[in-house]
């Protein structure tokens, strides 16, 4: 795992290429701290720069920049490729220079071109790769997106790298705030692709590669979550107990592939159905006891240590638990916006960064469950979304769209208004009569099951927008027809959108910054393309059995642990954000939630946002989605301002 950036100069003279090319790399070093390299071709105006982790091939012969043998490549390149050996041994035979999967890429790009290259690798990555012979920069990116690649023009170069700060860095990068970005970050906590919280920027979609050649921009996929499922969909025909041991074929595969590595590996645990299999099919591989982690909180409701604690005790791991006491996590809040580089307001950012923190002790690599909810149904959106819309569905649409004018025609300034009055006669609790009516307007208006998932991920629906004058980005929830073999299946249709959007912009994200920002590696076994396939193939009742999500994974999963160790409600990986903005987030609150210092940075509605601060501040009302919202934003704000 590593972090890269660079720049291609084409109207423009980027001034003394190499040393702005270092200094860009120079802010990515708790992705790499082990080696840097930085590379420059003044002829050709490219300068690449690189941050090393070192994991495998810890020698000088796994340095970056790297050539390819023959001279015509140049690469960066942040991520793993798990199937480097299959790969080695089909391009043999080759004077290879050492035991790496960078350059292993390399010579699959020499002999097969970038696309075929891409699809028959099975790993993370996002690549910055220079072609000399055609002068023609390529930018890729792995399947679903676990690692991340920005790029922007930046007046007459382009620049690219794998987090924002590193772009900041170049003398020519605009870095003027997209406030229709911001509106969809305070809508969903997240900024999906290819947006960015920059107006200049670019997020590289998932599965895809950019080509640049002059003013030539040519970006197209080389695969696709969307085109995979519509054509796997249903293409399971065994039995449910068949399935379970072909699954389990599968993950004991990709656990396998990803527990290779030079430095010490381990597994986040929490005790749940994922990190759970994830421990037990690493301890099955193992010769000695697996290092497993976990971490604990003061408070009940929110501390799953206790059930890591009794599946670690019974598959053997080596087990490390580290209490975090409230002060311990209140002081890391303030930095989150600096890691995240970007607005992220998932809750669960700063446990994950505690975890990290105390895996990073012991071990540089550590395997997690993420994407197991999205592939096999383990969220109640599945079954709530496809619910929903066939209740929708029963109404004509004109019936809705009419139903929905009128109920849009009702002021709601006014009702509130009376609703607030009751408080000067002893009601406590602060009722919005007037948003709950455009709530109510703005579902009955969704035209499609994927408008109707974006509504469910967002906030401040039914409200005044937060941010004044913000036009409508564009997502995928925007009801873009699906593929019918997709839509034949409304649950799979809903796991499907979670794959485009949710599980890249936030749940790998979130994975992603959280572990690099102490350099840790984390590796996500699910989100192999095998896995991936298998899981779009299967029936749906085979994931979600009645209430029961995740049944086909559960199954394997009771192999190896009893299912009364790991059978319980699911938790989530959740802090008391409402109690702490009342407690000792208060004072920050308050001066990142003035209503003077909104009104003079002039990008979110500064009456409205401090209005709903009191209320919260009163316990008349609670906002705490909102307001972590707003907060994540503006401590973003004082990072680059």
């Amino acid at each position: 795992m590593c972090g890269f950036a660079g720049f291609l100069d084409i109207d423009a003279r980027t001034p003394d290429r190499l040393a702005t090319v270092r200094e860009m790399a120079a802010t990515l070093v708790h992705r790499g701290p082990d080696d840097d390299g930085a590379w420059a071709d003044d002829a050709a105006g490219i300068a690449l720069g690189f941050r090393r982790l070192a994991i495998l091939d810890l020698t000088p012969q796994g340095h970056q920049p790297m050539d390819s043998a023959d001279g015509r490549w140049a690469v960066v390149f942040n991520g793993e490729i798990y199937n480097h050996a299959e790969l080695r041994a089909r391009l043999e035979p080759h004077p290879w220079r050492g035991h790496s999967d960078t350059e292993v890429l390399l010579e699959a790009v020499a002999r097969w071109g970038i696309e075929t290259a891409l699809a028959a690798c099975d790993g993370m990555f996002a690549i910055a790769l220079w072609d000399r012979a055609e002068r023609i920069l390529h930018l890729a990116r792995d399947r679903i997106g676990e690692k991340p690649l920005y790029w922007a023009e930046a007046g007459g170069s382009v620049v690219f790298g794998s987090e924002l700060k590193a772009l900041r860095r170049h003398p020519g990068f605009d870095g003027a705030i997209d406030r229709d970005a911001l509106a969809l970050f305070m809508r969903l906590g997240w900024i999906p692709a290819p947006h960015t919280i920059h107006r200049s920027c670019r997020k590289l979609p998932p599965g895809s590669v950019l080509s640049i050649r002059g003013p030539e921009r040519r970006l197209r996929p080389y695969w696709s979550a969307m085109d995979r499922a519509a054509a796997l969909a249903g293409s399971f025909t065994g039995t449910r107990a068949e399935a379970a041991d072909r699954l389990d074929q599968l993950l004991r595969q990709s656990v396998g592939l990803r527990m290779q590595a030079d430095v010490p590996v381990g597994v986040f645990l929490s005790g749940g159905i994922d990190s759970s299999l994830m421990a037990a099919l690493m301890q099955r591989q193992s010769a000695t006891p697996v290092h497993s982690f976990t971490i604990g909180f003061d408070q009940a409701g929110y501390d799953e240590s206790p059930h890591a604690r009794i599946v670690a005790a019974h598959l053997g791991t080596r087990h490390t638990e580290v209490r975090i006491g409230e002060a311990e996590a209140l002081a890391l809040v303030p930095a989150l916006a600096h890691i995240w580089d970007e607005p992220f307001a998932d809750p669960a950012a700063l446990p994950t960064c505690l975890l990290a923190q105390v895996t990073r002790r012991a071990v540089t690599v550590a395997l997690s469950g993420d994407g197991a909810d999205e592939l096999f149904g383990g969220y109640g959106i599945y079954r709530s979304i496809p619910r929903d819309w066939r209740r929708l569905e029963r109404v004509p649409a004109p019936l809705r769209r009419f139903a929905a004018g009128l109920l849009g025609l009702v002021p709601a300034a006014p009702l509130n208004a009376v609703a607030g009055a009751a408080l000067r006669f002893g009601r406590k609790r602060r009722s919005y009569p007037g948003y709950r009516l455009a709530k109510a307007a703005e579902t009955l208006a969704a035209g499609s099951q994927p408008q109707l998932l974006g509504l469910h991920y967002s906030r401040w629906r039914g409200m005044p927008a937060p941010v004044p004058g913000a036009g409508a980005a564009a997502t995928v929830f925007d009801g873009e027809a699906l593929p019918l073999s997709v839509l034949a299946d409304p649950a799979l249709a809903t796991m499907v959108l979670d794959a485009l959007a949710y599980l890249p912009d936030d749940l790998c994200v979130k994975t992603d910054r959280a572990t690099m920002s102490t350099s840790l590696e984390a590796r996500l076994p699910f989100l192999a393309a095998a896995v991936m396939d298998f899981a779009w193939s299967l029936p749906t009742g085979f994931k979600m059995d009645g209430a029961v999500g995740k049944a086909v994974l559960r199954d394997v999963l009771y192999r190896y642990v009893p299912r009364e160790l790991v059978d319980r409600p699911k938790m989530g990986f959740e802090v008391p954000v409402g109690r702490w903005l009342a407690g000792g987030l208060r004072d920050w609150a308050d001066d990142l939630l003035s209503e003077d210092r909104l009104k003079r940075q002039g990008l979110l509605d500064a009456g409205l946002i401090a209005g709903m601060w009191r209320d919260h501040r009163s316990g008349r009302k609670s906002w705490q989605s909102e307001l972590w919202h707003a907060l994540m934003a503006q401590a973003w704000l004082d990072t680059v301002r």
